[in-house]
C-alpha cells in the first residue's frame, strides 16, 4: 500500500494519540485483508492486547513476529515447553503465559479450520458485517456479527476471542470500515473494500 505523506488531512482522532499511530492508520488500519497469516497474526495481537493498548502492542509487533515466527500457525502449532519458557524469558513481548498458551492453541485450531474451511480468510469473512446495519463509525465496541463470531470460535476450541476483540479484528481488517466520518481515509477505505474479491468457502452454507 502507498504510505499517504501528509499531516494536513483530518484523521479519525485516535490516530494523533501516539507517535506511530498515524502511519498505522493511514496504511494498515481497515483494509481488507485475505491473508490466512495476516488475519491469524491480528487475531494473536489482539489477544495480547487484551487488557493493555493497542499502542503497546504495535510498539512491539516485531518482537511478536520474530519471536512467533511472523505468526506461521504451522510452526507456532509446534511450540512445545521449552519454547514457552523461552517466550516467557522475552522481553520484547508480553510475557503473559496464558496469551502465550492460547496462541498456540490457536494455531493448532487454525490448522484444523483450514482443512476444514479451506482457508482463514474463507471463514472469518462470512461474518462480515452489513454495512448498511451498521451504527455511525466509533460508536459500538461489539457487534451482532462479532458476538456471533466469537461464540462459533470458542465452539471450535479458540481462545481469547470474545466479542469485543473481534470487533477490533474486524475493524483493522477491513470487515468493516470504521473509520470516522470526514477523515480521510474513510473514501481510501470504501473504495478499497468495492474492489475486494471476498474468499469463498470449499463448501456452501
Amino acid at each position: 500500500m502507498t504510505k499517504i505523506m501528509t499531516d494536513d488531512n483530518h484523521r479519525c482522532a485516535w490516530a494523533s494519540s501516539a507517535p506511530d499511530f498515524p502511519d498505522y492508520h493511514d496504511t494498515e488500519w481497515g483494509f481488507p485483508i485475505d491473508d490466512d497469516r495476516r488475519l491469524f497474526e491480528k487475531l494473536c495481537l489482539e489477544t495480547f492486547q487484551s487488557g493493555l493498548s493497542w499502542r503497546t502492542i504495535l510498539t512491539k509487533r516485531e518482537n511478536f513476529r520474530r519471536a512467533f515466527y511472523h505468526f506461521d500457525f504451522n510452526k507456532v502449532a509446534l511450540f512445545d515447553d521449552d519454547d514457552v519458557e523461552k517466550l516467557l524469558n522475552n522481553k520484547g513481548i508480553v510475557r503473559n503465559k496464558r496469551k502465550i498458551l492460547a496462541v498456540i492453541n490457536n494455531a493448532k485450531r487454525a490448522i484444523e479450520m483450514i482443512e476444514i474451511e479451506g482457508s482463514l480468510a474463507a471463514f472469518l469473512w462470512r461474518y462480515e458485517p452489513n454495512a448498511s446495519t451498521l451504527p455511525p463509525p466509533e460508536t459500538q465496541t461489539i457487534c451482532e456479527e462479532s458476538v456471533a463470531l466469537s461464540k462459533e470460535l470458542k465452539k471450535r476450541g479458540w481462545q481469547f476471542v470474545g466479542p469485543t476483540t473481534l470487533y477490533a479484528f474486524m475493524q483493522s481488517m477491513g470487515l468493516i470500515n470504521d473509520h470516522a466520518e470526514g477523515c480521510f481515509m474513510r473514501e481510501e477505505i470504501d473504495k478499497a473494500r468495492k474492489v475486494f474479491k471476498r474468499p469463498r468457502a470449499l463448501k456452501n452454507y
